[in-house]
This record gives C-alpha cells, sequence and structure tokens, in this order.
C-alpha cells in the first residue's frame, strides 16, 4: 500500500488543481460576461449621455433665440412707448391750438354779434328816423315795401340771435 499511496495523493493533488482550475475557468466567465453586461450599459449609458447633450445644446440655442426676441421686443415696446408719448404730447399741442383757435371764433363771434346789433339798433334808429320824416312829408306807399322787407330782415335777424343766444350758453 504503500506504493500507491504516493500517486493517489499525486493524483489527489491533481485532482485539485483541475477543481480549481475549473473554478478559476467559470469565475473569469463569470466576469467576463458581467464585463459585457457592463460595457453594454456604459455604451447606453454614453448614449443617452451623448443624445442629453445634444438636446442640451438645442435647448441652449432655443433659449439664446428666445432671449434675442425678448430683447428685440423689449427694444420695441420702449420704441412704441417712446411714439405713445410722443403722439399725446401731440395730441395735447393739437387740442391746445383747437382750443385757442375755438376761443378766438367765439371771441370774433361775439365782437361781429355786438357790431351786428348796434348796426341794427342804428338801422332801426334811422328807419324810424326816416319813418317820421316820411310821415312828415305825407310820405308814399313806398315805406310800405320797405316795412316787408323789414320783416324779413327781423325774422332772419331774430334766428341769428337765437342761434348766437344758444351758442353762448
Amino acid at each position: 500500500m504503500a506504493p500507491s499511496v504516493p500517486r493517489t495523493r499525486a493524483a489527489a493533488a491533481l485532482r485539485m488543481k483541475q477543481i480549481a482550475l475549473d473554478n478559476q475557468g467559470r469565475t473569469i466567465r463569470r466576469l467576463r460576461a458581467q464585463l459585457a453586461i457592463e460595457r453594454r450599459g456604459l455604451a447606453t449609458t454614453k448614449k443617452e449621455l451623448e443624445d442629453t447633450q445634444v438636446a442640451l445644446e438645442a435647448s441652449h440655442k432655443v433659449i439664446a433665440v428666445l432671449t434675442e426676441i425678448g430683447l428685440s421686443m423689449s427694444k420695441k415696446i420702449e420704441i412704441m412707448k417712446v411714439k405713445k408719448q410722443q403722439v399725446r404730447a401731440n395730441h395735447v399741442e393739437c387740442h391746445q391750438k383747437f382750443q385757442a383757435r375755438i376761443h378766438e371764433a367765439e371771441d370774433s363771434m361775439q365782437a361781429q354779434h355786438l357790431i351786428i346789433e348796434a348796426l341794427v339798433d342804428e338801422k332801426d334808429s334811422l328807419l324810424q328816423t326816416i319813418h317820421g320824416l316820411q310821415e312828415s312829408n305825407n310820405a308814399p306807399p313806398h315805406s310800405m315795401v320797405i316795412g316787408r322787407k323789414n320783416r324779413k330782415k327781423n325774422r332772419k335777424r331774430k334766428r341769428l340771435r337765437i342761434f348766437l343766444w344758444a351758442r353762448e350758453r
């Protein structure tokens, strides 16, 4: 028995080495499989990162364009505000000019009204004087014609006075 023991020990040692090698092979295969899975995961992550980078760059471009549009709109708004103020100033100026013209016209109309009244009074006075002279001289019926004309003119004057009176109110 003694001679077979070393063989058995050698065989057992070889068998142990074989088992160790088999275990190492399985571990290597398992590690290679994990490495392949990790590589695929890294490739997916890398692709996602690239997609995110592209989306981020596009987002930055959109933000830049929107910022530019916003600045442009702000400038336009400021220009519109300035124009609005100018329009208001022009409107106030025009309104004041028109008010001045209206006051001038009203003053002129009042002056003309006073002149017309004075002329009407003077005309009435002259007509009374003429009528008195004609009566003293036994005037012809010409005064009747003048009376008809005066009635028409008096109606016109009365309308004018009513118009001017209403205008003053």
